[in-house]
């Protein structure tokens, strides 16, 4: 980890990004900024611990069905993993580009974006399902797994194939579209609401009422999925989940911010400056002590 940090810094004042700035303006804010990035980041961060106690609270079901039923859930969750690294990098790069476009007030190209990372992604999820369902047999040589341990693993990959199109179209529009959209607070109800309203009482009924297998317990609990993708659907097309946490109007443009720092070291926009300019935002950074 400190290899990684030496390593970002010498990248960020070597190649002078905008994050090539005095250390001492990362000491100094303004308080209306301040808040709006923290009303953004809470809901953020009870988002993830929501997500987390419901996974933690999935995988307790299914080992409460046996000990086939939670060793064919850990195979298939290392496949799992391998097949969606690609869209993980392809949801947070969508992000990166969101973000951009928002703060540049180019929030058509934004919706843009979006939607076309939408459509390669579900389009690779297809393609990453089939694989997957092909490579049934050589997973499951590769356990040392009892008969009905490899029906329980290749039942829920085939489940996690079919299915797997949907979790990319939710973490598109989830990452790519209302976090980087800073729409976090409708993000926060809307995973709440489909684990622990959807997920957690289906995967329960089946596992313990019904006493489906777990691939059958496995593909219930997609139905909160399916009903996350209607909601973030509706909720991408609306366009509401694109929020400017940085041109707020009201407040001073962006050219005429000052940021007061320690020993008045200070931080200027100025869209005419000649100074340090990027090419990528058009934004000049200067140094004033």
């Amino acid at each position: 980890m400190p290899q990684r940090l030496i390593l970002l810094l010498v990248f960020i004042y070597t190649q002078k990004t905008p994050l090539a700035a005095n250390p001492l303006t990362f000491f100094s804010f303004d308080m209306p900024f301040f808040t709006r990035v923290l009303k953004t980041t809470l809901p953020a961060l009870a988002n993830e611990m929501f997500w987390s106690l419901g996974i933690t609270t999935y995988n307790a079901i299914y080992a409460h069905i046996g000990t086939d039923a939670i060793a064919a859930i850990n195979v298939n969750a290392t496949i799992e993993e391998l097949g969606f690294v690609v869209f993980m990098g392809l949801g947070n790069a969508c992000a990166v580009m969101v973000g951009n476009r928002i703060g540049a007030g180019k929030k058509d190209e934004a919706y843009e974006t979006v939607r076309r990372i939408i459509i390669l992604g579900v389009s690779a999820a297809w393609v990453v399902g089939i694989v997957v369902v092909l490579m049934r047999d050589v997973v499951t040589n590769l356990y040392d797994l009892s008969p009905s341990g490899v029906h329980n693993v290749r039942m829920l990959m085939l489940m996690m194939a079919c299915t797997l199109w949907i979790r990319m179209f939710n973490f598109s529009t989830f990452i790519g579209a209302l976090r980087a959209g800073g729409d976090t607070r409708f993000a926060l109800i809307m995973e709440i609401c489909s684990i622990w309203l959807i997920g957690v009482p289906v995967a329960y009924v089946s596992a313990f009422v019904l006493h489906f297998p777990v691939y059958y317990v496995y593909l219930m609990v997609a139905l909160e999925e399916l009903a996350k993708a209607f909601v973030s659907a509706w909720r991408f097309r609306s366009r509401k989940w694109i929020h400017d946490l940085v041109n707020v109007p009201g407040e001073e443009a962006v050219a005429g911010l000052v940021y007061r720092a320690p020993r008045a070291a200070r931080l200027f926009f100025s869209p005419s400056c000649n100074q340090h300019l990027h090419a990528d935002s058009h934004l000049c950074i200067r140094i004033c002590y």
